[in-house]
């Protein structure tokens, strides 16, 4: 008897690891290739598209499942460059900071993490928090939450008193003199330590920030912050220990030497001239234009009391030139990684993205591309994941119409499907 319970439950296991999903599209873009194709099937097994097929083609087993998808369009699990999971706007975060305890920001991540994989980003890079984007992460990959795939920068690199100090704004007595384990680099010491800090808490990156910033407590949001020599270090380091580094920069003089330091991507680059547009191209960085929050920073500048009075000035003046920029740089050939700084805006609402920056004047399959191949290149990730191919892993979504004739169709995905699991349909 304890042997024949024994043969039921292994063919039960068996019988559902060989369950396989097919899924029936109307459409398909293929962003390799940059095409629309119709009526495909795709043949999802597991965590990873066993093939994809012409037609609607029926499953063989029984125990397999089909999806339909035939009035949709279907393509990729998206990705974007720059989120930060740990925190969202809203007038009272500033005081937050000072009455949130880690468990707070923890809680408050899940459901952010989960917001952004029901709006169709599969994966994302996290570019600065507390730390708790590295548990974060961790949670998500051993299945405990629902959230994208992350790869984080863990706490981001700054200067004293530059972007990502962590005590600007403080009282004189809560200040205090922060160094490379708290983010915070003076010299080329200070830099290497920092990297190697952030490798031994468990990041994926480094992020540094090559220029003042926005929404930092602090006046300028545009000077250069970093050495070129501070730079180089951090690079060169990052480099040892597998890491790729991002610059957030609005100012020209700080991407300027981010990029000769060695860094891969340029977050924001709001001031960006003709001759960095040059540069980027030459050392082949790419920039991550983030309009969404530029535009949604100046608006919220014009309400009273939203940001803290020394801030109100940079977003009424840097938020409005991203757009701009960002057509300038396309038009120059400079490469495009999607990113939208999600947290500075509404998690769920990175789909916006694709429209502003159709608007400066990129097509929408390239605006697509930008957010699937180019960003699994970047990660390093470009033969799994921003394709729909045989052997890549099962990141699947669909819109209800074609974005290559209506962009806005992606600030609604329909159908989520991430590592063969079907979360959104």
């Amino acid at each position: 008897m304890k042997t024949l319970f024994r043969i039921i439950v292994l063919l039960s296991v068996v019988s559902l690891s060989a369950q396989d999903t097919y899924l029936h599209c109307g459409k398909l873009i293929d962003t390799k290739s940059g095409k629309v194709l119709k009526e495909k099937t795709i043949v999802v097994s597991d965590d990873k598209i066993i093939s994809v097929k012409n037609g609607y083609v029926m499953p063989a087993n029984s125990e397999d499942v089909t999806v339909d998808l035939k009035s949709k369009t279907v393509m990729p699990g998206l990705i974007d460059m720059h989120v930060h999971l740990e925190g969202e706007t809203n007038p009272k975060s500033y005081l937050e900071a000072y009455t949130y305890n880690e468990a707070d920001v923890a809680f408050e991540s899940v459901n952010y993490a989960k917001v952004t994989l029901m709006s169709g980003f599969t994966t994302v890079r996290d570019l600065g928090g507390s730390g708790v984007n590295i548990a974060l992460r961790n949670a998500v990959n051993s299945g405990t939450i629902v959230g994208p795939r992350i790869f984080t920068a863990g706490k981001a690199l700054a200067t004293t008193g530059g972007h990502a100090d962590p005590t600007n704004g403080s009282s004189h007595e809560l200040m205090g003199d922060p160094g490379p384990k708290e983010g915070v680099v003076n010299g080329v010491e200070d830099a290497k330590k920092a990297v190697r800090q952030r490798y031994k808490n468990g990041a994926d990156l480094i992020k540094i920030t090559a220029t003042g910033g926005v929404l930092s407590v602090a006046k300028s949001g545009q000077n250069p912050q970093f050495t070129v020599e501070e730079i180089k270090a951090i690079c060169e380091t990052a480099k040892d220990y597998g890491f790729h580094v991002a610059a957030h920069a609005h100012g020209d003089e700080g991407m300027q030497r981010a990029i000769l330091g060695g860094v891969k991507t340029i977050e924001h680059g709001t001031l960006m001239s003709a001759e960095t547009m040059e540069l980027m191209k030459k050392h082949d960085v790419y920039l991550v234009p983030t309009i969404t929050a530029g535009k949604f920073v100046s608006d919220k500048a014009k309400i009273d009391g939203y940001y803290p009075e020394i801030i109100v000035p940079k977003a009424l003046n840097i938020g409005p030139k991203i757009q701009d920029m960002f057509g300038r740089a396309y038009k120059a050939g400079v490469g495009i990684a999607f990113g939208t700084d999600a947290a500075v805006f509404y998690h769920g609402d990175n789909g916006k993205e694709f429209g502003y920056m159709v608007e400066a004047g990129m097509p929408e399959i390239e605006a697509i591309q930008s957010a699937t191949v180019t960003n699994a290149l970047l990660l390093k990730m470009d033969n799994q994941i921003g394709q729909i191919e045989s052997n890549f892993i099962a990141d699947i979504i669909a819109v209800n119409d074609d974005p290559t004739k209506n962009i806005s169709t992606m600030e609604n995905v329909t159908f989520v499907m991430k590592n063969g699991i079907i979360y959104k349909n």
